[in-house]
């Protein structure tokens, strides 16, 4: 069914869009960013936006790959590292005398609050 009414969305007694109607665009520069796939992504940013400002790597939209703004040397895929559990983290940071030593405590106040000590 496609015979709906031509100026759908439009408000009554609007004119044509333009300039005139929404003011001025302030001046602004595209830069293009690729990804590793060979993706080209534009974003727009304000033309007296100091070049520190505009960012050297952005997540592509259309992949999730870092972009950069080097289409011959796009950024790589940071590694990932695999998910480490409390008990990992905890590991890291004890020996395994220091945890015997600390499990040795903890059972010792656990005997002596129940008695059996």
């Amino acid at each position: 069914m496609s015979g709906g009414s031509a100026i759908r969305g439009s408000r009554v007694g609007s004119g044509p869009m333009g300039e005139q109607d929404r003011g001025v665009h302030a001046e602004r520069i595209a830069v293009s960013y690729w990804d590793a796939m060979g993706n080209e992504t534009v974003r727009y940013f304000a033309a007296n936006l100091p070049e520190e400002e505009i960012p050297e790597i952005i997540d592509s939209p259309s992949t999730g790959l870092p972009a950069g703004r080097d289409k011959d040397n796009p950024p790589q895929v940071a590694k990932n590292e695999p998910y480490k559990t409390h008990l990992a983290y905890v590991k890291e940071r004890r020996t395994e005398e220091e945890a015997a030593q600390i499990l040795d405590e903890a059972l010792q106040k656990l005997r002596e609050r129940r008695g059996s000590a």
